[in-house]
């Protein structure tokens, strides 16, 4: 007997099993999972009542609150497909999406009312405008809407290939990309992750990753299949991740890289009396072996790297501690977790190639880029096709990052390959000077891009965020990286910034730094 893998499985039986467990928290506001799925199914009979047919697309607009996370579900069991949005976008990107995705209602929460007013008439094949917070003229109320309706509504039959979501790349020098997931993709990262990772109904889960961002590491599905709850997380600082971490019992979290920074040097006021044994995932920049050893040698808790595209559901490894790692210091522990890991068991063949498409030796050294084959890797990207072609080549999506394999199998990432440094004929890896930066008492945070040089051809360029209060020079920077790397590696300019320009996601944009817009330069 078959039935389709598919993410509304898990809701099937949490219905069953965990109807008076604790299922959202989201502020003042708490749901049992009886109240939780009553809820889901009234706003699924909802817009089945707007007219959303089978395939039909839903667009979300907002951060971490129980009715973007009820979209996961009432859009889905119709058979429809969620689109949720970066809400950090502009109202440009904001119509670009919607319309390229071809979304027939829209659900925005309060902050974005607005925005999207202001494009409203680029929007012609949006019929139905969902207000999922406050009020504004021409907005339904989502709550009204929810609570006056049946929770009956119209039960399809689901293909583990139809979609589930689609989900937009941040773009960087084009339009963003709409990555098509399917039900199967979402399902097989979900069972890889737990085979890795156990969660238990007595977990609670904090949302610090935008529930936008790969289905929030198709966390949106597995919090919920494990029985365990979901703390919402409207706006992320590391006072309020504390907080919550204490008053709130929680067990996990994931991390994008601009979180993980921020608690690892958050005030020590702040990190004192926090609770540990918590468990994080961290993914979307390589963490520096010196912020794995702060998170895990001063707050006690326990961090996972994990690796992946939005275009793969999204992880495709994760760094795994084996029994000998236990023998090793802290410090060498720490540079293993820096690494991105070895397959997860459902996410397919992983092969780091070079640029004949054969597999790189296991030495550590030499770069090749990542590639992947398996059930997790998306449909493709919806309606284009051109890009669908260039990604997947040979049975294989491409991810154009560049990395080396350790003698045991572990996958290390030294660089977008179109970041890599290539100065006078040798590579130069800008993750491995910023993890050597980062050691560096007086810096915070650390971007190193390549420049173009009249001698060698391009060579790095480091902009560096300092610690507050703390100090250091040009001749400083550069000198700790000779006393640490090979001279050849060593910045040739260093730029002191308040800030590094960032994605949604906490992903630096070194794009934006080689164009000289980067952040503003200290006076």
């Amino acid at each position: 007997m078959e039935v389709p893998l598919t993410p509304m499985e898990f809701a099937r039986r949490a219905r069953r099993l965990y109807a008076q467990r604790e299922a959202v928290v989201d502020e003042d506001t708490r749901f049992s999972y009886a109240q939780f799925f009553d809820r889901c199914d009234r706003w699924s009979a909802v817009l089945q009542g707007f007219g959303v047919q089978y395939g039909e697309r839903v667009a979300y607009i907002a951060p971490n609150t129980h009715s973007h996370l009820e979209g996961y579900y009432a859009v889905p069991q119709i058979g429809a497909v969620i689109v949720p949005i970066n809400y950090r976008l502009t109202p440009d990107d904001f119509a670009y999406i919607i319309n390229h995705s071809g979304a027939k209602v829209v659900c925005a929460h309060s902050d974005y009312l607005d925005a999207v007013d202001g494009i409203r008439d680029q929007l012609p094949q949006v019929e139905q405008f969902v207000a999922l917070e406050g009020s504004k003229p021409g907005w339904i109320d989502y709550e009204t809407a929810l609570l006056t309706s049946s929770p009956q509504f119209k039960q399809p039959h689901i293909s583990e290939t139809d979609l589930i979501s689609i989900n937009y790349t941040s773009g960087t020098t084009a339009r963003p990309k709409g990555v098509m997931i399917t039900h199967r993709n979402a399902y097989m990262n979900i069972m890889g992750t737990l085979a890795h990772h156990a969660l238990h109904p007595q977990d609670r889960y904090l949302w610090t990753l935008p529930m936008f961002h790969a289905n929030g590491w198709t966390f949106v599905w597995l919090v919920l299949a494990r029985g365990a709850s979901n703390i919402c997380l409207r706006q992320v600082t590391p006072t309020a991740v504390f907080d919550l971490i204490n008053r709130e019992n929680i067990t996990m979290f994931c991390a994008a890289p601009t979180v993980l920074i921020g608690i690892a040097n958050a005030p020590a006021e702040l990190r004192e009396g926090v609770k540990g044994g918590v468990k994080l995932f961290t993914a979307g920049a390589p963490p520096a072996a010196a912020t794995i050893e702060r998170i895990e040698g001063e707050l006690g808790w326990e961090l996972t790297q994990v690796y992946g595209l939005t275009e793969t559901a999204p992880f495709i490894t994760i760094c795994e501690p084996l029994p000998e790692h236990a023998a090793l210091s802290p410090a060498q522990r720490a540079v293993i977790k820096a690494r991105q890991g070895v397959e997860l068991v459902s996410s397919g063949e992983l092969l780091v190639v070079d640029e004949a498409g054969n597999e790189v030796p296991h030495d550590g050294q030499t770069l090749g880029e990542i590639t992947v084959r398996g059930n997790v890797v998306m449909k493709g990207y919806f309606n284009d096709p051109e890009a669908t072609a260039k990604a997947i080549r040979n049975g294989y999506f491409h991810s154009g990052d560049a990395a080396v394999v350790h003698p045991d199998g572990y996958v290390e990432i030294r660089d977008r390959i179109k970041d890599v440094i290539i100065s006078g004929g040798e590579n130069i890896s800008s993750v491995e000077v910023e993890g050597v930066l980062l050691r560096h008492p007086a810096v915070l945070e650390v971007a190193i891009v390549g420049m173009p040089h009249e001698r060698w051809g391009e060579s790095p360029h480091a902009f560096v965020v300092l610690r507050p209060g703390a100090e250091a020079s040009e001749a400083d920077i550069k000198q700790f990286v000779r006393d640490n790397l090979a001279h050849f590696k060593t910045p040739q300019w260093v730029t002191f910034v308040d800030e590094l320009p960032k994605t949604a996601t906490g992903k630096v944009q070194k794009y934006v730094l080689r164009g000289g817009r980067a952040a503003i330069t200290k006076q």
